[in-house]
């Protein structure tokens, strides 16, 4: 089992955050672990966000991740800010090459037969499936998990609390990626109820 394997298995679901106010990122992490979800994806769509990584690393049984990650540049930040997993929303070959290069578990974004085929040629086999609704929800990740039987995948994009266990129950599907665990605006209490009914759809 590869290091981001490890990292999928860990529970059903892989929080994505987007925080705006950095001064609520150790509370998020906190609730989150609390309820029993310790893999989170802090998306890079904040200015904030490298600090929000810092600062959830902290947190004692947090495994920390940068999410949205699309270029070197942005690779080299998250990893100088202590992310131990990279997330991008699709791959690009100097993405994947430095992020290989790197060491660091890699979770390249695809949405198609092409995009998995890339991907395995550089040698991967463990993809987010991006934007799992929008392109062609479980239907298309059933067709695409055929000719691909050796790779996983985390669907992300568009899947909730109620749609998740349908998600869940296809084989390759390993977890998924769901913001509506750490809502805007929701307070410490509420996120770790919210993060332990999702822990629980790995039961």
């Amino acid at each position: 089992m590869n290091d981001i394997e490890k990292i999928m298995r860990m529970a059903p679901v892989i929080p994505v955050l987007v925080i705006e106010d950095v001064s609520e990122a150790r509370a998020i992490a906190e609730a989150l672990v609390a309820g029993g979800l310790n893999v989170l994806e802090v998306t890079l769509r904040t200015e904030g966000a490298l600090e929000v990584i810092k600062r959830m690393n902290l947190v004692k049984g947090a495994i920390v991740g940068a999410g949205t990650v699309t270029n070197k540049n942005q690779l080299e930040d998250a990893l100088a800010a202590g992310a131990e997993f990279i997330v991008s929303p699709g791959l690009t070959e100097p993405l994947g090459n430095a992020a290989i290069k790197s060491g660091i578990p890699f979770l390249p974004g695809v949405a198609n037969a092409g995009d998995i085929m890339r991907g395995m040629d550089m040698g991967l086999d463990h993809f987010k499936f991006f934007p799992a609704t929008a392109s062609g929800g479980i239907p298309a990740l059933k067709a695409l998990s055929a000719p691909f039987y050796e790779c996983k995948f985390c669907p992300t994009g568009g899947i909730s609390y109620e749609t998740a266990p349908s998600w869940l129950d296809l084989d390759p599907v390993l977890c998924v990626g769901g913001s509506w665990v750490a809502p805007k605006g929701a307070s410490p209490a509420e996120i770790e109820r919210l993060a332990s009914e999702a822990a629980s759809l790995g039961a």
